[in-house]
């Protein structure tokens, strides 16, 4: 924003140097990034804006900082228009068909137009402000726009089908010719300044060349309205036409400065001879601005600043910004915040506005204060932490994939079409079709990495990877946040190679289970079970299982099905297991219990038994647990065999039990007496036989 300082002077009283005003500017936060001098009269002051304070792109809001700062007296011209008796109902009309991106349009008619080069005055200012004079009617606008920061286009008014203006989105294959002259293809999106037959203005970006104001026209229609400020930045990107109206309305103009920039540009009109402005307006105002009020406390103020302002010095802070103020009490008043400060929404913004007039340099330099505490990890960080060490400590690799994947990974992996892990999250703006969704699963980004390694020959792969799912909400609402849960899972394939003297290990079903096992006992939970399930199609049937711990569903173990393995390119058999470690770290005990140890000697006992294969040895063991109490101390699954002269379609399962009391040596009749209760109760109640 370009500010010459002669105009700026008519609308306040500036007695110190540029220089110096430049330095109290930017120590208010309204940076000024150049001083241009001119000529020996002329200096422009290049100021450069933050995003927030859009309302300084005009030169009275400027005028307005310029007081503030210098505590000067502030005179902006009084605005009364001149207006003859005909009535602008009787000449136009004016319809709004795209409220969403047009709130306010206001429309001026003037007559008797004399088109002649602008006073010289006027041509000097705008050229100090950058803009090029063209005749006394554009420049009249273009210098309220500088003025108001309000945009205005004046149509000519003998141009206009049936006198009309209708401000609607573009139709299917229209065009407008800019007063650039260049043809413009028009899209939907777009919004239009349009009459009873066809577009005549891209509304807030640049006017139609058949409608301009030419050394012929008579009529002047002038336009001043409030556009959607996203809708005007889509439409100047997508033609490549930036213009001094548009770079305003991306910003934010002020809805309430459409009254005043229409009437101060007809002002100006019939005192430079320019024309007469016929009486009235048409102001089609769809969403009238409701007063918004701050509460202001002294105390807050003060908390946050750090300083130790009374109520009458923050009150004399707020009078030089002209805000309107109520006193409610001694220590808070009520702020009423002008339209065209669009920035003030809270009360930190008011606090913010003491801060930069009362100067920052002025607020007192303290040390932070308060009580200090040690820094540490909260009871599931720590089990998080614990997680990792422990799955990298059996020997598994921790990879970190994306949280987004395409909707294709779940095909891949032969999901039904009406599984739930389908029920994804689809991201607004996607990078590409790759990671188009939010994952719901960790194990297709696993079978991913596997198959990178297998590709470039890393043949034995065992990794895990710790993150986060995201699981839509139950009913469906696209507009509310997933549910984030927090998965681990882990893959193995191939053989585990321990060293150069020992054998490979194949990282199978058995060793992927010690190390889940190793995991959930490493985080304190107890009684885990395994439990064959039939799950969905991703893994092979009958060589999957659900893991329980504390009577919870944890989450799963299984092998990878053939048909999933031929889609990623994998030749060997693969496993893999997910935890939903949410619900892992609810049901784990933090606090580790132990007993002591038996001061009296142990005795072992053997026990055979000939089982049917579909009996689990889980249910087994668990019953010799119930009968063998309160003596039986240990029980150790030592041999499993089937064949001769075992039955077909059952099994031998050997178990090694340890008694043991903490109080006493026990006898060998209790001992006897305790083992052949185990041996009858699997016997009788499961009818296991007995070796």
């Amino acid at each position: 924003m370009r500010v010459p300082l002669t105009w700026l002077k008519e609308y306040v009283d500036i007695k110190i140097s540029p220089e110096e005003l430049a330095r109290r500017l930017t120590m208010a936060g309204i940076t000024v990034e150049n001083i241009d001098k001119l000529s020996t009269q002329e200096v422009v002051l290049e100021l450069e804006l933050t995003p927030n304070r859009a309302d300084c792109l005009s030169l009275f809001n400027v005028a307005r900082e310029v007081a503030a700062v210098t505590g000067e007296k502030l005179h902006l011209p009084e605005v009364i228009v001149p207006e003859t008796e005909e009535r602008i109902e009787d000449l136009a009309g004016v319809e709004i068909e795209a409220p969403a991106l047009c709130d306010r349009y206001l429309a001026r008619v003037i007559r008797n137009i004399r088109i002649a080069p602008s006073p010289l005055w006027m041509q000097e200012r705008l050229q100090a402000a950058g803009i090029r004079p063209i005749n006394n009617i554009v420049d009249i606008t273009n210098y309220v726009m500088l003025e108001t920061g309000q945009p205005l286009h004046a149509f000519d008014y003998d141009t206009l089908t049936d006198h009309q203006i209708i401000v609607r989105q573009a139709r299917p294959g229209e065009t407008l010719n800019t007063l650039d002259k260049t043809k413009r293809e028009l899209t939907q999106e777009m919004l239009v300044i349009a009459d009873s037959q066809r577009p005549v203005a891209l509304a807030g970006v640049m006017g139609g060349l058949e409608t301009e104001v030419t050394e012929r026209t008579q009529t002047v229609l002038l336009e001043s309205a409030h556009f959607d400020r996203v809708s005007i930045r889509r439409t100047s990107r997508q033609l490549g036409l930036r213009s001094e109206s548009s770079i305003r309305f991306e910003k934010g103009t002020d809805i309430e400065g459409v009254v005043l920039g229409a009437n101060r540009a007809a002002q100006l009109m019939a005192e430079l001879g320019a024309g007469q402005p016929v009486a009235g307006v048409i102001d089609r105002h769809l969403n009238p601005r409701q007063p918004h009020s701050i509460s202001l406390r002294i105390s807050r103020t003060n908390s946050l600043l750090g300083t130790d302002l009374s109520q009458s010095e923050v009150i004399n802070l707020l009078d030089r910004l002209q805000l309107k103020l109520v006193i409610k009490d001694h220590d808070s008043v009520v702020v009423e915040v002008p339209s065209y400060r669009g920035d003030l929404e809270r009360e930190e913004d008011l606090i913010e506005e003491i801060a930069r007039l009362h100067g920052y340099d002025r607020i007192p330099i303290t040390l932070p204060s308060g009580t200090t505490t040690q820094g540490m990890k909260t009871t599931r960080q720590k089990a998080v932490d614990r997680t990792r060490d422990l799955l990298t400590a059996c020997g598994l690799t921790e990879v970190v994939t994306f949280s987004m994947v395409s909707p294709r990974v779940f095909d891949r992996i032969g999901l039904a079409a009406d599984d739930p892990l389908r029920r994804v999250m689809v991201l607004a703006n996607p990078l590409n079709e790759e990671q188009s969704v939010l994952r719901t699963t960790l194990i297709p980004n696993l079978l991913e990495v596997a198959a990178r390694n297998y590709n470039r020959r890393v043949t034995d792969v065992a990794v895990f990877e710790l993150g986060r799912v995201f699981l839509p909400a139950e009913d469906g609402n696209p507009g509310v946040l997933p549910d984030e849960k927090l998965y681990v899972a882990g893959l193995t394939m191939g053989d585990l190679l321990p060293g150069w003297s020992a054998s490979p290990q194949p990282m199978d079903f058995f060793y992927l289970k010690g190390v889940v096992e190793e995991l959930l006992t490493g985080l304190g939970i107890k009684d885990c079970a395994w439990q064959a399930a039939t799950l969905r199609p991703t893994f092979h049937p009958g060589r999957s299982a659900e893991i329980y711990g504390a009577g919870e569903l944890l989450g799963l173990i299984a092998e990878i099905h053939p048909d999933v393995l031929e889609e990623y390119g994998l030749p060997k058999r693969t496993w893999v297991f997910e935890l939903n470690l949410d619900q892992v770290l609810a049901v784990m005990s933090p606090v580790k219990s132990y007993s002591p140890l038996s001061r009296y000697p142990s005795v072992q006992r053997d026990l055979a038994l000939i089982i049917p294969e579909s009996l689990p040895a889980a249910k087994v063991e668990t019953k010799i647990w119930e009968s063998g109490q309160p003596l039986l101390h240990q029980v150790t699954l030592f041999d499993v065999y089937q064949g001769k002269p075992i039955p077909e379609g059952y099994r031998s399962l050997a178990y090694s039990l340890i008694y043991q009391a903490s109080d006493r040596t026990l006898t060998d009749e209790e001992v006897n007496e305790r083992h052949q209760l185990v041996r009858d109760t699997l016997s009788r109640e499961m009818g296991v036989e007995l070796r």
